[in-house]
């Protein structure tokens, strides 16, 4: 048995059962070893930014990381963008990075590179192995650091020899950490400080935007009267019937603050104070109104769920939440519109139960995320760290995930361009993904801030920057080339006829709206 062999034996051992691939020379060896070592299931990715969002996907929907597999330190820079996004979101990742052989990085080849260097901004854990005898070693404590707190990127660089010489086997898995309790007397002051409010926010966020920390939110609010909110973009969060409605926070910051207006006490649960997402030219940055109280009932890394179900224990909340969200959706006139908000409509009318929605719809996401409130009881995923082309990778990874469940995916024109390789992966997997493109020819976010950044009216070679015609991108032809099912939509009875037919239908569709 080689490195790459007891490598691949020792995930597997350790519970990584999925290895999201773009390989080089350097990893052969890891590659050969997925044929000889069983129980590890390889996925091709034809670009690195589709390799790393996707393994987000995966472990936002799993609770525990995938394995990616990229090229020496220029394929791991390719994937920096969505391992990003995923360091924002908290999700656990094992990245296995090839490297020159230990003796060959002497000689300065052309891919000899920074690769910890790389790897730093976007990782919690790093390690390059120094030996065969060590990598399997090495390959359990990246998986045990993967898991701490709510999850974090471990990252195992592995020289080409480490991989093709001689191991001793398989290493033992080590105990997944276990998330640490937030502190009692953050409870107590949290409690006192909501029962003493006259107009309170509950902001939460990570573990406590679904399961059994959604409910403890709820009965939170129920005995306060506090108002549940949650950061504009998170990791996971589960939305629709049956569920406690949490209201997630504007994007931009006047918005917030206007939400915020007049609140005394501000008690937050696994997340942090909003802040603007960009500086503005006499905008505010921190959004909290002057003289609210801020009080943390549990941080981002310590066990929010448990924290809040304290929480709720000490307030004197109900056992389970009172107030609930009911089923109330509304299929659009076929003589509506077609625009974000029929479309919405639509895709609440007929959305499945327990289907996952990966938002990257950016301007025209408001109306299918207002819309699906009080559809069937689903979980959204979004946007975490803002560096756009997630939405289709992310999408990906949790088809893979949760192969039950349809997966929808919803896109604006513009961010999709940065990883359409996804479409290929899920064609090959046959992945139960429905994309929405919304087409509008345009950067449009970027033709808003243009405006709000205080730099006047866009001239004509400012808005070649931001347009998206000339030539006009064709989603349909790009799709079809990848192997996945593609349609039109101009207007709401061709959407609903065509969003109907790919959520009666296993595998992957892509439907291109006009606007």
């Amino acid at each position: 048995m080689n490195g790459a062999e007891s490598l691949v034996a020792t995930l597997v051992e350790s519970g990584i059962d999925t290895c999201f691939s773009n390989p080089g020379t350097s990893e052969m060896h890891f590659v050969a070893a997925t044929d000889k070592v069983p129980g590890m299931r390889p996925i091709l990715c034809l670009f690195e930014g589709v390799v790393t969002g996707a393994a987000d996907g995966y472990g936002r929907m799993k609770g525990k990381p995938a394995a990616t597999l990229l090229h020496l330190g220029p394929g791991l820079a390719n994937g920096l963008a969505n391992l990003h996004n995923a360091r924002r979101a908290s999700t656990p990742i094992v990245n296995i990075v090839g490297d020159h052989a230990t003796y060959h990085g002497q000689y300065d080849a052309p891919l000899t590179s920074d690769v910890v260097g790389f790897a730093r901004p976007v990782s919690g854990w790093i390690h390059s192995s120094t030996s065969a005898a060590t990598v399997a070693t090495d390959g359990a404590r990246a998986v045990a650091a993967s898991m701490e707190g709510q999850g974090q990127i471990a990252t195992l660089i592995l020289p080409a020899d480490t991989a093709w010489n001689n191991a001793q086997g398989p290493a033992q898995a080590l105990p997944v950490p276990k998330l640490p309790p937030a502190d009692p007397r953050a409870i107590e002051k949290a409690a006192a400080a909501l029962k003493s409010a006259k107009n309170a926010v509950l902001l939460v966020g990570s573990d406590a935007l679904y399961g059994e920390g959604l409910a403890n939110a709820g009965r939170v609010a129920a005995a306060t009267g506090a108002r549940l909110l949650c950061p504009t973009t998170n990791a996971r969060r589960e939305r629709g019937a049956g569920r406690v409605l949490v209201q997630p926070l504007p994007y931009f910051s006047e918005m917030i603050e206007k939400k915020l207006e007049g609140i005394d006490t501000l008690v937050v649960a696994g997340t942090k104070p909003p802040v603007s997402f960009f500086a503005y030219p006499g905008k505010a940055s921190w959004l909290t109104p002057e003289g609210c109280e801020i009080i943390y009932a549990s941080h981002s890394h310590e066990n929010s769920a448990a924290a809040l179900a304290d929480l709720a224990d000490a307030v004197g909340g109900p056992k389970s939440p009172t107030k609930i969200v009911e089923k109330q959706t509304e299929m659009p006139s076929d003589s509506d519109r077609l625009d974000q908000f029929s479309v919405g409509k639509a895709i609440a009318h007929l959305l499945p139960d327990d289907a996952i929605i990966c938002d990257e719809a950016n301007t025209s996401g408001t109306g299918p995320s207002r819309a699906c409130t009080s559809a069937a009881p689903h979980d959204w995923l979004s946007l975490t760290g803002g560096s756009i082309g997630q939405g289709l990778p992310l999408a990906t990874g949790a088809a893979v995930a949760c192969p039950d469940r349809k997966t929808i995916c919803l896109h604006g024109d513009g961010g999709a361009m940065y990883t359409p390789q996804s479409l290929w992966t899920q064609a090959r997997e046959n992945l139960d993904v429905t994309t929405i493109i919304f087409a509008n020819k345009s950067y449009a976010i970027l033709n808003v801030e243009f405006g709000r950044v205080g730099v006047g009216k866009p001239g004509p070679k400012a808005l070649a920057q931001l347009d998206l015609r000339n030539p006009e991108l064709n989603w349909v032809q790009l799709a079809q080339s990848m192997g996945v099912s593609a349609s039109r939509s101009t207007t709401v009875k061709e959407f609903r006829e065509q969003f109907a037919h790919s959520m009666n239908e296993k595998g992957p569709h892509l439907i291109e709206v006009v606007l």
